[in-house]
């Protein structure tokens, strides 16, 4: 029974902790004079998926046995896959929930005229030129790189490991495009007053430094925490090792920006709630892949080569939603269909 309690909590944790995460990061990409999007591809998504990106560096480096650098490597296929469906379809299901409620809160209302941070506004996020086409290309961009990475997963040659170098080059080129892009632009609405200082309208910088490391290391740990929870509530629950590791482990490593889509969402900033997944999908790609080839065979067998087939085929849908204009909060939603899938193949093919 206690650990069930301890899930709850270090998953409540986590949701209250993302929600002084992203108050904190707002106001640091203001400091850093970055614009929006770039708060979300860069700032946000380097501070959710460190994480996952610790497991991995601690699991395939300092690991002594062929079984800890598996885990390693599970965690760099599972973390791009559990964005591209869960976190993809709870954001888009957030979507059409908030636009519902506030279609029938509205109806049969006047609607007043909508500025530039007004929620009716923003929930057509979807509808947005620039934001489909941002969208567009920071998945494109994910998908070139994502079926190299699963291609050398397949093969064996002397070099191989050398490649892991320009995993973390590719992040760096994607890192001062988003910069560069984004940077010159301001940060769209006034913000809302940071949590550590509310009664000022423009807080001290040592408190926004404050207040995003503090909240990160209480994300970090409380993450840690609902994995190990989840570790033993599996068995208990009659599900292999294998099963959870695969299966339940990616989304409670994926939770911080689930969580982060779900706050944004609900604040009406759609915007930065795609950003955020789309930023950390290639941080997932390239750098735990680098350090994967680095430091392991990374070699796959059957379920990791299913995991990487599930999350390619999520992209490619998303993508031909871009592309054909389908792009909408219940087309999103649907992406979460992928998961259910990989897991009906997963189970059977691990018995």
């Amino acid at each position: 029974m206690i650990h069930f309690v301890l899930l709850i909590a270090c998953a409540a944790v986590i949701y209250f902790s993302c929600e002084w995460f992203v108050n904190a990061v707002e106001w640091l990409g203001r400091r850093l004079k970055v614009g929006p999007m770039a708060v979300g591809t860069i700032l946000a998504a380097f501070g959710t998926a460190l994480p996952e990106s610790v497991v991995t560096f601690v699991a395939v480096v300092f690991g002594t046995g062929e079984e800890q650098k598996d885990i390693g490597v599970g965690a760099a296929m599972g973390g791009p896959l559990a964005l591209a469906t869960v976190a993809y379809g709870v954001t888009g299901w957030m979507m059409w929930t908030r636009r519902r409620n506030r279609a029938l809160a509205t109806a049969g209302a006047p609607q007043p005229g909508a500025s530039a941070g007004d929620p009716a506004l923003v929930d057509r996020a979807s509808d947005d030129v620039g934001v489909t086409r941002k969208l567009t290309r920071d998945q494109t961009w994910f998908m070139a790189i994502f079926v190299v990475k699963v291609a050398l997963g397949l093969v064996a040659f002397a070099f191989k490991p050398w490649l892991g170098l320009l995993f973390f080059a590719a992040y760096a080129v994607y890192f001062w495009r988003e910069i560069r892009a984004d940077g010159d632009h301001d940060n769209g609405p006034d913000l809302e007053p940071l949590l550590l200082q509310r009664r000022r309208e423009t807080p001290a910088t040592w408190a926004v430094i404050v207040q995003t490391l503090v909240t990160l290391a209480i994300i970090f740990l409380a993450s840690h925490t609902f994995v190990g929870q989840l570790d033993t509530i599996g068995p208990m629950l009659g599900l292999s090792a294998a099963v959870t590791a695969l299966l339940l482990s990616p989304i409670a490593t994926e939770l911080p920006e689930i969580m982060n889509a779900i706050i944004w969402v609900r604040q009406g900033k759609t915007r930065l709630a795609l950003a955020n997944i789309s930023g950390a999908m290639m941080i997932q790609a390239t750098v735990p892949s680098g350090l994967g080839l680095l430091f392991t065979p990374w070699r796959f067998n059957s379920p990791l080569l299913l995991s990487g087939i599930a999350t390619m085929v999520a992209i490619i849908y998303l993508l031909v939603l871009l592309k054909t204009g389908r792009f909408n909060a219940k087309t999103l939603s649907f992406a979460a269909v992928f998961y259910l899938i990989f897991a009906a193949c997963l189970i059977p093919l691990l018995a």
